[in-house]
């Protein structure tokens, strides 16, 4: 896939490409970082490298489903060479399965992601929380994340990224995917893939006066972690809502948890986020903007 940024823009379908990763061997993946954002940024989405490595662990345990994934992303990867996943099995069972997988770019370890898959089985018992009663997509507000194929609306909340919007420590956002893959491990990592885009966002908009549209010009931040479990089965039809709620910020981190649910109510997934939040120091100005953490 071309890193060059004019010769294309993002679209689910290429994103669905851009996350089926191909084996070089049976416990090493490479994974191609595809294009530069709208914004020119030379950072590649952490969750993005998290959406093909559960490709790639879904490839590597075939006949098992994934169930959860934590990811520290302690190095950032940047748009152009591959990046190689290697997979240092744990366990792998009948039942279950387990892996570390390293993600390295230019020799470089970046990245770190525990798996976990299993084989579902009929249940013992079931319930689920709910999903919260807000307003529906059509009368949620439209906000601007430029994708062919996905539509993202926020719930009670004009600008995203303003200074100015200032409320609760909590956003709704409903999002539409065309197409939605038939694949389990392409549904999840298109799932997976939203989970870290908000989590800062929610945070600060409990306090007046700064707003993610500073980052990186500022104040620093980053997602630093992400968790996502898959609550089976893993299939929707139509819109898709991802809860955020910011539980603590302080001493320079920000902890924000969440869930994703169907339009109809079915729970599909649950996800945590550690994103870092501080001044923006004076030698990282020296870097220019699209390539800072």
């Amino acid at each position: 896939m071309t890193t060059d940024s004019a010769q294309g823009h993002w679209t689910v379908a290429r994103l669905l490409e851009l996350f089926d990763v191909e084996a070089e061997s049976q416990d090493r993946y490479i994974a191609p970082t595809g294009i530069a954002d709208a914004d020119e940024r030379q950072v590649v989405e952490g969750t993005q490298v998290l959406a093909q490595v559960i490709v790639a662990a879904a490839k590597r345990f075939e006949g098992k489903s994934i169930r959860s994934v934590h990811s520290v992303f302690a190095r950032a990867v940047l748009v152009g060479p591959p990046v190689i996943f290697d997979i240092d099995v744990v366990s792998e069972g009948r039942s279950t399965a387990s892996a570390i997988i390293t993600a390295s770019q230019n020799d470089k370890r970046c990245m770190t992601f525990t798996v976990l898959a299993d084989v579902p089985t009929a249940d013992v018992i079931r319930h689920h929380l709910p999903r919260p009663e807000v307003a529906g997509p059509g009368d949620a507000n439209v906000c601007e994340m430029p994708m062919g194929g996905r539509q993202v609306k926020l719930v009670d909340v004009i600008d995203i990224n303003s200074p100015d919007e200032v409320g609760p420590p909590e956003v709704y956002a409903w999002l539409h995917y065309d197409p939605i893959p038939s694949r389990d491990d392409l549904a999840k990592a298109l799932v997976a893939y939203f989970t870290g885009h908000l989590g800062i966002s929610t945070t600060m908009r409990a306090h007046e006066g700064i707003g993610t549209s500073q980052s990186h010009f500022t104040v620093s931040t980053a997602p630093m972690t992400v968790t996502v479990s898959f609550h089976e089965p893993v299939s929707w039809s139509g819109w898709l809502l991802y809860t955020h709620e910011s539980t603590q910020v302080g001493a320079g981190m920000s902890y924000v948890r969440g869930a994703v649910h169907t339009e109809e109510g079915e729970l599909v997934a649950s996800f945590a986020q550690d994103a870092l939040i501080r001044p923006l120091r004076t030698n990282d100005t020296a870097i220019k903007e699209q390539s800072r953490l």
